[in-house]
């Protein structure tokens, strides 16, 4: 199942302005866990699966940008998009990828691993960068 992405400028269903979250995952195994977890925890969320989409969906004022520094993207589109709306970037890599994603850190508010991600989810999803 694809991750569903949402026009320029919308919400997710039943989310107030500035209460989803915007997810820029390309794995499916991740969308899957974002999405259940989320619906678990109550929290909306918005995927998208590249700058362009990410650049459109910013206008939606989520919270807060969930990215995934191991996709492979364009993260310099990425972080101008969020920087420009002032949103805040928790970015998630892995043990064997610190390295090279670590010039992408300093842009993030936080930065955990998967492993970390997994575990936190829902409290990182209800409270952001500063959880």
């Amino acid at each position: 199942m694809a991750p569903h992405t949402l026009p320029a400028g919308a919400r997710p269903r039943g989310s107030a302005p500035g209460g989803h979250v915007l997810a820029v995952v390309k794995d499916l195994f991740f969308v899957a866990r974002i999405r259940e977890t989320a619906r678990l925890a109550g929290v909306a969320v918005a995927f998208a699966r590249g700058p362009q989409e990410v650049e459109e969906a910013v206008g939606g004022a989520p919270r807060f940008v969930l990215l995934d520094l191991t996709a492979g993207l364009d993260y310099e589109r990425i972080f101008r998009a969020a920087e420009a709306q002032r949103l805040p970037v928790l970015g998630f890599t892995t043990h064997a990828l610190a390295r090279q994603t670590q010039p992408w850190h300093g842009r993030c508010g936080r930065v955990v691993t998967k492993e970390t991600l997994t575990a936190e989810l829902p409290a990182l999803l209800r409270e952001g960068v500063t959880s």
